[in-house]
Protein backbone atom coordinates (compact mmCIF):
# COMPACT_ATOMS: atom_id res chain seq x y z
CA UNK A 1 0.00 0.00 0.00
CA UNK A 2 2.27 2.77 -0.96
CA UNK A 3 1.53 6.73 -0.20
CA UNK A 4 -0.91 6.29 2.84
CA UNK A 5 -0.67 9.46 4.43
CA UNK A 6 -1.55 11.01 0.70
CA UNK A 7 -4.60 8.36 0.73
CA UNK A 8 -8.31 8.91 1.68
CA UNK A 9 -8.61 5.74 4.67
CA UNK A 10 -11.51 4.56 2.45
CA UNK A 11 -9.14 4.29 -0.60
CA UNK A 12 -6.62 2.15 1.31
CA UNK A 13 -9.02 -0.31 3.14
CA UNK A 14 -10.23 -0.73 -0.61
CA UNK A 15 -6.94 -1.33 -2.36
CA UNK A 16 -5.70 -3.93 0.59
CA UNK A 17 -8.47 -5.61 0.62
CA UNK A 18 -8.76 -5.88 -3.32
CA UNK A 19 -4.57 -6.42 -3.11
CA UNK A 20 -5.32 -9.54 -0.81
CA UNK A 21 -8.86 -11.26 -2.37
CA UNK A 22 -8.27 -10.49 -5.91
CA UNK A 23 -11.40 -10.47 -8.26
CA UNK A 24 -13.40 -8.93 -5.44
CA UNK A 25 -15.16 -6.18 -6.15
CA UNK A 26 -15.61 -4.95 -2.31
CA UNK A 27 -16.49 -1.25 -2.07
CA UNK A 28 -16.26 0.43 1.35
CA UNK A 29 -18.51 3.32 2.00
CA UNK A 30 -17.17 4.29 5.44
CA UNK A 31 -13.67 4.11 7.58
CA UNK A 32 -15.55 1.60 10.35
CA UNK A 33 -17.40 -0.56 7.47
CA UNK A 34 -13.77 -1.02 5.96
CA UNK A 35 -12.16 -2.10 9.24
CA UNK A 36 -14.91 -4.22 9.35
CA UNK A 37 -14.36 -5.74 6.04
CA UNK A 38 -10.54 -6.21 6.82
CA UNK A 39 -11.19 -7.64 10.21
CA UNK A 40 -14.13 -10.54 8.63
CA UNK A 41 -12.67 -11.12 5.46
CA UNK A 42 -8.80 -11.56 6.54
CA UNK A 43 -8.55 -12.29 10.39
CA UNK A 44 -8.19 -16.56 9.26
CA UNK A 45 -5.03 -15.09 5.94
CA UNK A 46 -1.53 -15.55 6.04
CA UNK A 47 -0.68 -11.99 4.35
CA UNK A 48 2.31 -10.57 3.52
CA UNK A 49 1.24 -6.09 3.78
CA UNK A 50 3.76 -3.74 3.14
CA UNK A 51 2.32 0.11 4.43
CA UNK A 52 4.21 3.08 3.37
CA UNK A 53 4.77 5.80 4.84
CA UNK A 54 2.14 6.17 7.89
CA UNK A 55 1.96 9.32 10.27
CA UNK A 56 -0.72 8.33 12.37
CA UNK A 57 -2.09 5.80 14.36
CA UNK A 58 -4.99 6.53 12.89
CA UNK A 59 -4.11 4.63 9.40
CA UNK A 60 -3.13 1.73 10.86
CA UNK A 61 -6.53 1.53 13.32
CA UNK A 62 -7.92 1.90 9.84
CA UNK A 63 -5.81 -0.80 8.05
CA UNK A 64 -6.97 -2.90 11.31
CA UNK A 65 -3.08 -3.05 11.74
CA UNK A 66 -2.63 -5.24 15.18
CA UNK A 67 -0.70 -8.80 16.38
CA UNK A 68 -4.01 -10.52 15.98
CA UNK A 69 -5.57 -9.01 12.82
CA UNK A 70 -4.22 -11.07 10.59
CA UNK A 71 -3.91 -15.27 10.45
CA UNK A 72 -1.05 -16.99 11.66
CA UNK A 73 2.23 -16.53 9.73
CA UNK A 74 1.35 -13.15 8.64
CA UNK A 75 3.98 -10.71 7.94
CA UNK A 76 3.18 -6.36 8.07
CA UNK A 77 6.13 -4.24 6.71
CA UNK A 78 5.48 -1.03 8.06
CA UNK A 79 7.43 2.37 6.57
CA UNK A 80 7.66 5.74 8.70
CA UNK A 81 9.27 8.89 9.64
CA UNK A 82 8.11 8.67 12.99
CA UNK A 83 9.39 5.79 15.22
CA UNK A 84 7.15 6.49 18.16
CA UNK A 85 4.41 5.07 15.98
CA UNK A 86 6.20 1.69 15.66
CA UNK A 87 6.38 1.67 19.53
CA UNK A 88 2.70 2.30 20.04
CA UNK A 89 2.06 -0.26 17.95
CA UNK A 90 4.87 -2.98 19.97
CA UNK A 91 5.82 -3.94 16.66
CA UNK A 92 8.60 -6.82 16.80
CA UNK A 93 11.78 -4.86 15.45
CA UNK A 94 12.74 -1.75 13.71
CA UNK A 95 14.85 -0.82 11.13
CA UNK A 96 16.54 2.33 10.78
CA UNK A 97 17.94 2.63 7.09
CA UNK A 98 21.54 4.01 6.76
CA UNK A 99 21.61 7.29 5.21
CA UNK A 100 23.40 7.25 1.76
CA UNK A 101 26.99 8.17 1.86
CA UNK A 102 28.76 11.13 0.18
CA UNK A 103 29.56 9.31 -3.23
CA UNK A 104 26.16 7.79 -3.92
CA UNK A 105 24.40 10.65 -2.94
CA UNK A 106 26.27 12.62 -5.58
CA UNK A 107 25.79 9.45 -7.92
CA UNK A 108 21.92 9.51 -6.96
CA UNK A 109 21.53 13.37 -7.25
CA UNK A 110 23.52 13.25 -10.87
CA UNK A 111 21.80 10.72 -11.97
CA UNK A 112 18.44 13.06 -11.09
CA UNK A 113 19.97 15.94 -12.78
CA UNK A 114 21.68 15.13 -15.84
CA UNK A 115 20.91 11.55 -16.36
CA UNK A 116 23.93 10.20 -15.58
CA UNK A 117 26.18 8.73 -12.77
CA UNK A 118 28.15 11.73 -12.24
CA UNK A 119 27.57 15.49 -12.50
CA UNK A 120 28.48 17.78 -15.42
CA UNK A 121 31.92 19.01 -15.00
CA UNK A 122 30.96 22.91 -14.81
CA UNK A 123 28.32 21.28 -12.34
CA UNK A 124 30.55 19.38 -10.14
CA UNK A 125 30.78 21.66 -7.05
CA UNK A 126 27.39 22.63 -6.64
CA UNK A 127 26.04 19.19 -7.16
CA UNK A 128 28.47 18.40 -4.16
CA UNK A 129 27.31 20.72 -2.11
CA UNK A 130 23.34 19.85 -2.86
CA UNK A 131 24.35 16.56 -2.09
CA UNK A 132 25.74 17.35 1.20
CA UNK A 133 23.51 19.41 2.00
CA UNK A 134 20.69 16.90 1.30
CA UNK A 135 22.10 14.59 4.59
CA UNK A 136 22.09 11.82 2.52
CA UNK A 137 19.05 11.42 2.61
CA UNK A 138 17.23 9.50 -0.66
CA UNK A 139 14.02 11.80 -1.19
CA UNK A 140 15.21 14.75 -1.11
CA UNK A 141 17.94 13.99 -3.37
CA UNK A 142 15.67 12.72 -5.93
CA UNK A 143 13.82 16.62 -5.58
Amino acid sequence: LQNVRERKLVQVQEQLLFDILKPSNIMVSSVDQGILEIVLRLHDRRVLAIVDDIDCMEQLEALAIKRDSFGAGSRIIITTRDEHLLKMLGVDTIYELPVMNREEALMLLSWHAFRKNYPEKEYFELTRETADYCGGLPFALKI
